[in-house]
């Protein structure tokens, strides 16, 4: 449960963290004392007061203050402005997202782009889980007489294709057989549904080589696994020139996190789906996350999941203004949705 803090220190709090965050100085009463209308030594009280209790902290190179972990949760839960965005910035969101794409997996990476243009940080984005959408079309093109290309369409307009090299011949007829068998198998059922491996819905049905088949399902299951891994990046070198930066370990520590699909994948994948979801620091319990903020975004139109979308920088993230851009991202999507625009 949150601390009740009076209006004055409520003022005073978010005034020390968004000038922390717009200068990376710790900040002291006196810089205060003209934005909010107090007394230094008023002031001064008070910010012992946050330091007591956890709010801020006292660096050992100024007289100034710094937020603390807790501070920033209690600015981000009580504090934060959510529409911190300008008329330019407005306009720029509206103009790439009305680019015109061919899936919402596309969807997703403009919106991380278009992120990352208008905060300055890494942004970061999963592909939908491809359990979660069903097949509408599959079908297999010879491109030679041992070359198949076996192409998966979703209804989200999410497409995934192989090619699949063999060691015999293959004949049109053969792969006409093919394709009557897995579309008759895999249309119109979400992954999600398949209780067992694809084998075990399309041997019944072979009606080619037992090693053709065999060698497809291979990579029709190897294109789904690989769906679900997808990260995309987006500004990766943003970042490095904020002074946090500066400390080596903190550096390291942040390349390593890029560098850990499968981490960063996980924790996109934890939020509550729709919501925005705030990370700071150790709250990811993750000890190479402890110097960051993750900020993630798991979207839905209308039932259709496009991905999740995060955002990572320093603990002295603009969290207002990450917030605000990501929630005008998805007004601006749900609005063009529902007006057949996407």
């Amino acid at each position: 449960m949150a601390e009740d803090l009076d209006n004055r220190k409520k003022r005073i709090l978010q005034a020390i963290i968004e000038e922390y965050i717009e200068t990376a100085e710790p900040v002291s009463s006196g810089n205060l004392v003209k934005e909010l209308d107090c007394s230094s030594a008023t002031i001064r009280n008070d910010m012992a007061e946050l330091e007591h209790i956890g709010f801020l902290e006292k660096t050992h190179t100024s007289s100034g203050r710094v937020p603390s972990q807790k501070g920033y949760r209690y600015y981000v839960d009580q504090l934060i402005r959510d529409d911190n965005l300008t008329k330019q910035e407005i306009e720029i969101i509206k103009t790439r997202l009305e680019t015109k794409v061919n899936g919402l997996e596309e969807l997703a990476k403009i919106a991380t782009t278009t992120l990352s243009e208008i905060t300055h940080y890494t942004t970061l984005s999963v592909g939908p889980d491809m359990n979660k959408h069903t097949i509408i079309d599959i079908k297999f093109v010879l491109l030679g007489s041992r070359v198949l290309m076996a192409v998966i369409l979703t209804d989200s307009g999410i497409i995934r294709e192989s090619v699949i090299k063999f060691d015999e011949d293959l004949e049109q007829v053969q792969v006409d057989d093919l394709t009557y068998i897995f579309k008759n198998k895999l249309v119109g059922k979400p992954l999600e549904k398949l209780e067992g491996p694809i084998e075990d819905f399309i041997m019944a049905e072979v009606k080619t080589g037992i090693n053709v088949i065999q060698k497809i399902i291979d990579e029709i299951n190897k294109l789904l696994e690989h769906s679900k891994q997808q990260v995309y990046l987006e500004g990766a070198g943003k970042v490095t020139n904020m002074p946090e930066f500066k400390k080596v370990d903190v550096a390291k520590d942040f390349l390593n996190v890029l560098d850990a699909k499968d981490l960063v994948a996980d924790i996109l994948n934890t939020g509550i789906a729709d919501n925005i979801n705030v990370y700071i620091g150790s709250e990811t319990e993750h000890e190479e996350l402890k110097n960051f903020s993750i900020v993630t975004f798991n979207h839905l139109l209308e039932d259709k999941d496009i991905g999740t979308i995060g955002i990572i920088g320093p603990t002295r993230m603009d969290y207002s203004k990450v917030i605000s851009v990501m929630k005008y991202i998805s007004k601006k999507l749900n609005e063009d949705f529902k007006n057949g625009k996407i």
